[in-house]
């Protein structure tokens, strides 16, 4: 079976390599893979002992964002190597200042894991999550260099815990501790024999209050949510069909202010959500303090600001729902608010978990979107009680980087 893999993964990267004649992607896959090597030549440092984080992409990358900043400023011995598969991972994060070498992980194929691992020769390696590659994993096992996942979160029809899986669940058996987000994971992997596992939660809780801690003062928005009592919504990363529900109750509603962050700023989006839009309305990038008092919407029209404006919201609405999932709900829940969302959120452990203990809600259509502002609207207390649990779940599940830092084998100075 593991030759099947090795021969599906070589077919696999001509695919890619036919493809990035025409495809940007796969085009960004195949020259950044060519480059790895070079990479490594050049900025790997052979006498310094490196800690090898790979990651799929940015969601990943984000979850394993504090081990390496926690590891960088306690333990300064070691330098990070920072990977990627996929190129909106590595594009976004390739000046990355919290790692020594940023570049993309090669195909998983004998003579490309075998080279990067004399390349990079590792002292530890770390995936974050997802991708379980096969033979990176058994290469690392043979050459006895500690090896482990951390934010694992496992399901009952991953391939590993299929019939014909159990191969491929050698894998896992490959890592020196296995650090899963909640039991329900644990236990599954208990049922195959597996056992070295920690149940430490998710490390993107204490990215999130790190990035609140960092949040920006943006004086533009606080001028336009004013010193009025009207309530703001923040719809945040808002598709079309989002969009389509909650504007038409924001039209006949003077009584609520919004925030439209779109997950796409293109011109064509931005002039539909204007077309929609009955009530005086401003685009961030024509503000000024003194243009927005009067406004009732705010379209912020830039990327990289969202994680700072929901500080100035009293309701969240989380965009994607209606799509093929939620985006970010932790990034509104830190400021104890309470957020709502569409019905695709089975696959996102916090959106289940908020909805159970009272701090987040699911949307199926415009008749629930007009209940729920109306009772969060009209019942003041009702919505500061709903914050107050969103906080509490915030804070009660973070500390999870200081739970992986203790068990993994970090020597200090």
């Amino acid at each position: 079976m593991r030759l099947l893999y090795t021969l599906a993964l070589h077919l696999y990267a001509l695919l890619i390599e036919v493809a990035s004649f025409f495809n940007k992607k796969a085009r960004r896959t195949r020259w950044g893979q060519w480059h790895t090597n070079g990479i490594l030549r050049d900025k790997i440092d052979r006498k310094a002992k490196y800690i090898w984080f790979h990651a799929a992409s940015l969601g990943e990358f984000e979850q394993g964002r504090p081990i390496m900043e926690a590891i960088r400023k306690r333990y300064p011995q070691y330098k990070i190597l920072l990977t990627f598969f996929s190129p909106s991972g590595y594009e976004v994060r390739k000046n990355y200042d919290g790692a020594d070498v940023i570049c993309y992980l090669p195909f998983d194929t004998p003579f490309k894991v075998n080279k990067f691992l004399h390349l990079a020769n590792p002292a530890m390696a770390i995936f974050i999550k997802y991708e379980f590659w096969y033979n990176y994993l058994a290469e690392l096992k043979h050459r006895n260099i500690p090896t482990y996942l951390v934010c694992g979160i496992f399901r009952h029809d991953q391939l590993f815990f299929k019939w014909y899986g159990g191969w491929y669940r050698k894998a896992l058996q490959c890592f020196d501790r296995l650090f899963v987000q909640d039991e329900a994971s644990a236990q599954l992997l208990a049922t195959f024999d597996i056992t070295n596992v920690s149940v430490c939660g998710d490390t993107r809780f204490d990215r999130v209050l790190e990035v609140k801690r960092q949040a920006r003062l943006l004086s533009v928005v606080e001028e336009f949510v004013g010193t009025d009592e009207r309530p703001v919504v923040v719809a945040g990363s808002s598709w079309p069909r989002d969009e389509d529900m909650f504007i038409p109750y924001f039209n006949d509603h003077a009584g609520i202010k919004l925030i439209i962050a779109p997950h796409e700023i293109h011109r064509e989006h931005l002039m539909d959500i204007e077309s929609k839009l009955k009530r005086s309305s401003i685009r961030l990038s024509e503000t000024n303090e003194q243009t927005v008092a009067d406004k009732d919407c705010m379209i912020i029209d830039s990327f990289g600001l969202l994680s700072s404006i929901y500080r100035y919201g009293h309701i969240a609405y989380i965009g994607g729902g209606f799509g093929k999932g939620i985006h970010n709900t932790l990034e509104a829940a830190v400021y104890g608010i309470p957020v709502m969302f569409g019905p695709n959120y089975q696959k996102f452990r916090e959106a289940k978990e908020l909805i159970l203990a009272g701090g987040g809600f699911s949307i199926a259509n415009e008749l629930d979107f007009s209940a729920l502002m109306e009772k969060m609207t009209g019942d003041s207390s009702f919505r500061q009680n709903v914050g107050h649990i969103v906080s509490d779940y915030v804070q009660q599940n973070s500390g999870v980087t200081e739970k992986i830092l203790q068990e993994l084998p970090l020597v200090s100075r």
